[in-house]
C-alpha cells in the first residue's frame, strides 16, 4: 500500500469517527426533544439525577475516635456499630456519680435517724408540758416552769421540721445523682455510633485517632429505600400534577428499563430552573420542582444495584384517566 492510499484510508476512518461521534452527540442532546414529539400531552417529563435520602452519622459529644468500622461503599444494617468514641473520661464521671449516689443515700439514712430523734424529743416535751399544766392547775408548780416546758416543746417541734426538710434535701440529692448516672449511661451508649437505618456508606469523613467536636461527622449514609429524582415542570404542567400521580423513571445507564415511580412532592412556589438542570428553552421560565420517588419494593429487590448521581429522565402522567404510551410501559430488571 502506498503512503498516499494509507493517508486516504486514515482520513476516511477519521471522517467516519467524527460523523459517528457527531451523530451520537446529536442523538443524546436531541433525544428529549424528539421524545417529547412522540409523547401525548398527558405525559410531562424532565431530566435530573438519581438521589437518595442522606443521613449524617455524627458525634453527640466531643471525643477521640478509637474505632471506625466501615468503609465507603459498604452496605450496613440498622443498628450496626459504625464507630466508637473513647469513653474513659465518661466512665470516670460515672464512677464519681455512683459514689455521689451512695453518699446521698447514706445522708438520707442519717436524716431519717435525726427525724426519729426529734420525734422522740417532741413527744417527751409535749408529755412534760401536759404534766406541768396539770400541776400548775393544782398549784404545785409555778407558771414559769410551764412556760419553760412550752418553749421546749416548740423547740422540739421546730427541730423536727428542720429534720424533715433535710430528708427532702437528701431525696433531691439522690434524684440528682440518679439523673446524672442515667445521663452518663446515655452518653456512653451514644459514644458507640450505630447506623439508624440499613443503607450504603457514601462518605467516610473521619479516621481513628481524630478528636471530633460535638456534632462532628463521621459518615454519610444513604437510605437506598428512599430514592428519587427531582425534575422541574412549567406552570401549565405542574398545575396538573398531584401527590401520588403515577410516574416513570428511565436511567441513562440502564435505558432498556422503565421503572415505576410516584410523585411525592410538588413545590408550592415557583422558581427559576437551576443551571444544573437542562431544560433548554424553559431556562428563563418559572418552574415548579416535582419529586418523583422510585417504587420501594423494586428498590428492596435490587438494593445492591442501586446507584445515586446517575442521570436520567422522569415522566409524570398528568391525566390519571389516560394510559401510558407503549414506550413508557413498565420494564424492570429480573
Amino acid at each position: 500500500m502506498t503512503i498516499k492510499s494509507t493517508l486516504k484510508s486514515l482520513s476516511t476512518i477519521a471522517a467516519v469517527i467524527i460523523l459517528g461521534g457527531g451523530g451520537w452527540y446529536v442523538w443524546q442532546t436531541q433525544q428529549p426533544a424528539l421524545l417529547s414529539e412522540q409523547l401525548p400531552e398527558s405525559v410531562a417529563y424532565g431530566n435530573g439525577r438519581i438521589e437518595a435520602t442522606e443521613y449524617d452519622i455524627a458525634t453527640k459529644l466531643p471525643g477521640r475516635l478509637i474505632e471506625v468500622l466501615a468503609q465507603e461503599g459498604d452496605m450496613v444494617e440498622a443498628g450496626q456499630t459504625l464507630a466508637v468514641i473513647d469513653t474513659d473520661d465518661l466512665n470516670a464521671q460515672l464512677r464519681e456519680a455512683n459514689a455521689g449516689l451512695r453518699v446521698a443515700t447514706e445522708s438520707r439514712k442519717y436524716a431519717l435517724a435525726i427525724v426519729e430523734q426529734h420525734k422522740s424529743e417532741l413527744t417527751f416535751a409535749e408529755t412534760e408540758l401536759r404534766r406541768s399544766v396539770a400541776l400548775l392547775k393544782q398549784g404545785h408548780i409555778s407558771k414559769e416552769v410551764v412556760d419553760q416546758q412550752r418553749t421546749s416543746a416548740a423547740t422540739a417541734q421546730a427541730a423536727l421540721k428542720a429534720a424533715n426538710v433535710k430528708v427532702v434535701q437528701s431525696d433531691a440529692e439522690i434524684d440528682a445523682a440518679q439523673a446524672r448516672i442515667e445521663r452518663l449511661h446515655s452518653n456512653i451508649a451514644d459514644s458507640t455510633l450505630k447506623a439508624p437505618i440499613s443503607g450504603r456508606i457514601l462518605y467516610r469523613l473521619a479516621e481513628p485517632g481524630e478528636v471530633l467536636g460535638s456534632g462532628g461527622k463521621v459518615f454519610s449514609l444513604l437510605d437506598l429505600t428512599d430514592v428519587y429524582m427531582s425534575i422541574y415542570l412549567p406552570t401549565a404542567q405542574a398545575g396538573k400534577v398531584t401527590i401520588g400521580s403515577e410516574a416513570r423513571i428511565v436511567i441513562d445507564a440502564i435505558a432498556q428499563y422503565t421503572l415505576p415511580a410516584k410523585v411525592t412532592f410538588v413545590s408550592a412556589q415557583a422558581q427559576f430552573t437551576p443551571k444544573s438542570v437542562e431544560t433548554r428553552n424553559e431556562r428563563d421560565k418559572l418552574m415548579f420542582r416535582v419529586k418523583v420517588k422510585l417504587d420501594s419494593k423494586l428498590l428492596n429487590d435490587h438494593i445492591e444495584q442501586v446507584k445515586t448521581g446517575v442521570p436520567g429522565l422522569a415522566y409524570v402522567l398528568l391525566a390519571p384517566e389516560q394510559n401510558w404510551p407503549m414506550q413508557l410501559q413498565v420494564r424492570v430488571p429480573e
